[in-house]
């Protein structure tokens, strides 16, 4: 069990407006961005050998990545109340 199972998350991306997605959401997002460009990511996510172990791994160590010159991803965890 996920200290994020029940949280959602707040991105901000550039050029796009903020979203709210749940942990699945926000790993397939990261997923897909670590699909397009690997060579920026930070040593200790390359060591990793599997894009789903790298995604995880983000989800829950960053709060943001590096996705290119003028450009931005940035996710932070919060509580919705019900």
């Amino acid at each position: 069990m996920s200290l994020y199972d029940e949280d959602t998350f707040v991105v901000l991306e550039t050029n796009q407006p903020e979203q709210f997605l749940t942990a699945a959401e926000m790993l397939e997002k990261l997923k897909q961005v670590l699909l397009e460009g690997e060579e920026d990511l930070p040593a200790d996510v390359r060591r990793l050998s599997s894009a789903d172990d790298r995604a995880k791994y983000l989800l829950n160590t960053y709060c943001e990545l590096d996705v290119g010159p003028g450009k931005f991803l940035q996710w932070y965890a919060v509580r919705l109340e019900k």
